[in-house]
């Protein structure tokens, strides 16, 4: 089974890549777009450091790795999450979903990994170029950033079960574009460490909207600083998340009303 899916994936994205690299022109245009973008995150955190502040008490090298961070998940979002997820609800609309759950194949893995954006790869590179630049400013050694790996892995499964739970709800609720970007607030929020934030906000933002789970916790372990988070905890919530969002995915097919009914 898991071959099959592999196969099935490989054939999936090298066909997805194809149609985008006809436009040559536009992933350099996103390329330097990008690449602006990037520059102005790192002017506006400079901003806070102009009068040697600090955020939280965090230097600026290791609020650098914080932003490497977020524009990394800005990057996964873009380049997997919504080219993907943000198609359900025009599946859902258009009545296309119906073809979709006929196929042979799992709906949610259909639709969370049949198309790929080469248009979000300058914001991985970036995020990842940005991450090294800080801890090289540190001294880090290697092995530290792999001490980051399973807390970043844990942080795309919390953004991707997030997402699909919200494209969801457009079984019920066909509109729901603006609630999806509310995701892209979250990766905002998280462009700093969550420590600098007052304490009401610091509460919110590691336990009710888990953006520290997303950028925080992940530097935290590079940086070897306490998480913040029981590390069982951070693997609960996003296991949980996990199989919640498929339980919620079959609970919305069996309440679904399909096209042709």
């Amino acid at each position: 089974m898991l071959r099959r899916h592999v196969k099935t994936l490989g054939r999936f994205w090298s066909a997805a890549v194809a149609a985008e690299m006809e436009y040559r022109l536009n992933f350099v245009l996103a390329t330097i777009t990008s690449l602006g973008n990037l520059a102005g995150s790192l002017f506006g955190l400079s901003l806070f450091y102009s009068n040697g502040a600090s955020l939280g008490g965090w230097r600026w090298e290791e609020a650098t790795i914080v932003l490497g961070l977020a524009v990394f998940l800005e990057g996964f979002s873009s380049t997997f999450l919504r080219p993907n997820l943000g198609q359900i609800v025009e599946h859902v609309r258009s009545g296309t979903l119906d073809f979709v759950l006929l196929k042979p194949i799992d709906p949610q893995f259909w639709l969370s990994t049949r198309n790929l954006s080469v248009w979000g790869f300058p914001n991985l590179l970036y995020g990842l170029g940005v991450i090294v630049y800080g801890g090289s400013r540190l001294g880090l050694p290697p092995s530290r950033y792999l001490a980051g790996v399973w807390p970043l892995a844990m942080a795309l499964l919390i953004l991707y079960s997030l997402w699909f739970m919200l494209s969801t709800t457009s079984l019920w609720f066909v509109k729901i574009h603006n609630v999806t970007n509310l995701l892209g607030g979250l990766l905002e929020a998280g462009r700093f460490p969550v420590p600098a934030y007052p304490a009401i906000y610091r509460v919110v933002l590691t336990f009710i909207v888990p953006v520290a789970l997303l950028t925080t916790v992940p530097a935290s372990a590079v940086l070897q600083r306490p998480w913040g988070v029981p590390w069982l905890s951070a693997l609960l919530l996003a296991g949980g998340l996990a199989v919640l969002s498929r339980a919620f995915w079959h609970f919305g097919l069996r309440c679904y009303t399909s096209a042709s009914s």
